[in-house]
């Protein structure tokens, strides 16, 4: 017991040692990738109609082409082209995206959950058989016009 509160004990002062060690600017860029991340995230998921990989693709393609348009213009300002900067700020845009996909995942869940509650699955009812309706209850027990059934195939 004391070897493993000792690792961890060790792993928390390193692993603290290391935050501090994270230079301010890459912070900034990993914020940038972030906000455009979620901007891309944004539009992949209008163009996709909300498909979880694309969205996830836009909000790191979001935060690459950010991260490419602030390099080249640290390099053609001062030739101060940065890989780590650029990292910092894809990696913003993929922590976007993983939330992303959390969350949407989780509301999916959520959204299943209540519709499985309202047909009664949960309660161990079994769902309702339309095939019991035809030609043998009249459609407007369910209050429906029989133009209505006209209509159905």
């Amino acid at each position: 017991m004391r070897r493993i509160t000792l690792l961890f004990l060790i792993l928390v002062l390193l692993i603290t040692k290391s935050y501090a060690q994270i230079e301010k600017d890459k912070a900034l860029h990993f914020l940038g990738g972030n906000l455009y991340g979620l901007v891309g995230a944004g539009l992949a998921s209008q163009i996709s109609k909300g498909n979880r990989a694309w969205t996830f693709v836009g909000s790191v393609g979001g935060s690459f082409l950010i991260g490419l348009a602030k390099e080249a213009i640290d390099e053609n300002q001062y030739n101060g082209w940065d890989n780590a900067d650029l990292l910092a700020t894809v990696l913003g845009g993929a922590s976007v995206g993983v939330t992303i996909d959390v969350f949407k995942k989780r509301k999916k869940r959520k959204r299943d959950e209540i519709f499985r509650n309202a047909i009664g699955l949960e309660n161990n009812i079994p769902p309702f058989d339309l095939s019991v309706l035809e030609n043998k209850v009249p459609l407007t027990v369910l209050g429906m016009s029989t133009r209505v059934r006209s209509t159905i195939p």
